[in-house]
């Protein structure tokens, strides 16, 4: 199989062109010794290290030894049978296997680079040994001491490249994943914070330009027969107006709600069914148990608002005559009831929520509290009125909890 080869990123540009230098410098200095030692057949040789150093310029420039190792292996054997007629002109070829051993070990497979490596240390002892008329074991020393130190040095260099790159690796992993991690809780954000804004809108815009179109419809019915009670009509639906604008501004501004503001829950709950006995034509009473205990901001909101929609419900759909509003403390929980003798409905009828219509009062009061580990409860039948129920623990969630959707 013709796989590619190795590109010479893992030998640093550096090292290559001292690989390169070595190369001409040690065939430089077997021509130059042949011409100084007035050596036998000094042209052969010289020209032998002529045609070995242009055969191994050539590969460098030739864009193939890199893509592909059969090229690669063909590029070497040429530069090897170079250097083979150098080391049989002179004994001065041998150091020029020391750079041969690293371009075998670069460029072949791991097995195959180190047969290249065994049998070029082989062929350089025995040429040395040839010109040397004899053989000891100090002849084998050197170019077997080479080329261990070749291997060692090009097999350490290859594992550490390795390491690096799975480092960079591992890096660029963990960096995609804080990007997307980054991403995730900055979607996670705006989904929380949409959710917000949706229960505020419902708890309170909607709720209230509801009561204001119950009101003008009252008052349009009053005249022209009593104007009076028009004119009271729309004074309370003016006075909702004006409350409704100032919790937009507050609550699009994340305060608490004005309703909240140097008073107690239980005060804003007994102001709240004030109010509504004032605007429509329903009776709601509030009633307070237990010892009160001090409640964080979010449990104050979450109540009142499940009140402020129960009751904008009881009003709008419920046809109730009286409404009882109770807020119990029940030592470690803390509780609101809102019971109405309405027509009653059945729990497990509920219309889907619709843009157009409505219905998603009791979905974003379940929401409110699950959200503090809380729960509400429904009891309800045609003809029998409503009884809601929001129960909450007076310890919150962890803040790390996410927050139910709606």
């Amino acid at each position: 199989m013709n796989s590619a080869a190795p590109a010479l990123t893992p030998t640093t540009r550096a090292l290559a062109w001292c690989l390169h230098l070595l190369v001409i410098g040690l065939l430089s200095l077997a021509a130059v010794r042949a011409v100084t030692g007035e050596r036998p057949h000094a042209g052969w040789i010289i020209a032998a290290s002529v045609l070995c150093g242009l055969t191994y310029a050539a590969g460098p420039v030739l864009p193939g030894v890199r893509r592909s190792r059969r090229a690669a292996a063909l590029w070497l054997t040429a530069v090897g049978a170079c250097w083979t007629v150098l080391l049989a002109l002179s004994a001065d070829g041998v150091w020029v296997a020391f750079p041969l051993y690293f371009l075998q070990l670069h460029l072949l497979p791991r097995r195959a680079g180190v047969v290249a490596v065994v049998a070029t240390a082989v062929v350089a002892i025995a040429g040395f040994a040839v010109h040397q008329d004899s053989f000891s074991a100090a002849m084998a020393i050197g170019p077997a001491l080479g080329a261990a130190v070749a291997v060692a040095v090009v097999w350490g260099y290859q594992a550490l490249y390795r390491e690096s790159e799975h480092r960079r690796r591992l890096i660029e992993e963990l960096t995609a994943t804080r990007a997307d991690l980054a991403a995730a809780q900055h979607t996670a954000g705006v989904l929380a914070e949409r959710d917000r804004l949706a229960r505020e809108i419902h708890d309170t815009l909607a709720q209230g330009l509801s009561s204001i179109q119950l009101l003008l419809r009252a008052a349009e019915r009053a005249l022209p027969q009593a104007p009076q009670n028009a004119a009271r009509y729309v004074d309370q639906a003016r006075q909702a107006a004006a409350d409704n604008l100032a919790e937009a501004r507050r609550f699009v501004a994340a305060l608490t709600p004005p309703t909240l503001e140097g008073t107690t829950l239980a005060d804003a709950l007994e102001r709240l069914c004030t109010t509504t006995s004032a605007r429509h034509r329903i009776t709601a009473r509030f009633h307070l148990t237990g010892d009160p205990a001090p409640l964080t901001t979010a449990h104050e909101v979450a109540l009142l608002r499940i009140a402020q929609s129960a009751l904008a419900n009881t009003v709008r759909h419920a046809g109730a005559t009286t409404a009882e509003v109770t807020l119990s403390y029940l030592g470690d929980h803390v509780a609101l009831d809102i019971v109405d003798d309405g027509h009653g409905f059945d729990p497990t009828l509920l219309p889907a929520s619709d843009p157009e219509t409505g219905g998603f009062g009791l979905a974003v009061m379940r929401a409110r509290t699950q959200a503090l580990g809380g729960a509400l409860t429904i009891e309800s039948a045609p003809g029998r009125g409503t009884v809601l129920a929001a129960r909450l623990p007076l310890s919150p969630p962890s803040a790390t909890e996410p927050e139910a959707h709606p």
